[in-house]
């Protein structure tokens, strides 16, 4: 225990996370040497998602404009925001698809949602609507089917009509 009160004189916190996890795996030596960590080199290329192929998704290098298809799994969660023709930044790790970047709003029509009744305000409640995208998010009483809406795709919430 002495090893981690004389690590504990320094001011770093990620320090004595480091000093406690070396007395954890039993090298208990305190020294001050630094460790360098190599840079990752991730490459950014801005892509347009141009069709939905079964469970691949086709986007087109807007330089070179070759097609390269990414699994849902690539995709993830974001590919409910995604919209043919919109324009994405895809990074790569060592020719690995590590993200996909869609734009912090996307500007999407209701295809689904309850009819508004007169005098729903923005004060009131909230209702459930589906997007074009398949995409389900809580949007004001006063919105209708065919409305364009825009959607905060960081939180999926909605944010304004368009």
């Amino acid at each position: 225990m002495a090893a981690w009160a004389s690590a504990a004189l320094y001011k770093s916190s990620s320090w004595r996370k480091f000093a406690y996890a070396r007395m954890i795996l039993g090298n208990d030596a305190l020294d001050t040497s630094s460790y360098a960590v190599d840079e990752a080199n991730v490459d950014k290329s801005l892509r347009q998602f141009t069709y939905k192929d079964s469970d691949q998704y086709v986007f087109m290098d807007m330089e070179s404009y070759e097609e390269s298809r990414l699994n849902a799994s690539d995709v993830g969660d974001k590919s409910k925001w995604l919209k043919e023709g919109m324009e994405c930044n895809v990074l790569t790790w060592n020719g690995r698809v590590i993200d996909v970047e869609v734009p912090l709003t996307v500007k999407l029509q209701v295809s689904e949602t309850d009819p508004g009744m007169k005098g729903d305000t923005a004060q009131g409640g909230s209702k459930p609507a589906t997007l074009e995208t398949g995409a389900v998010v809580n949007v004001p009483l006063f919105i209708n089917i065919g409305e364009v809406i825009a959607i905060d795709t960081r939180s999926g919430t909605y944010s304004g009509r368009a």
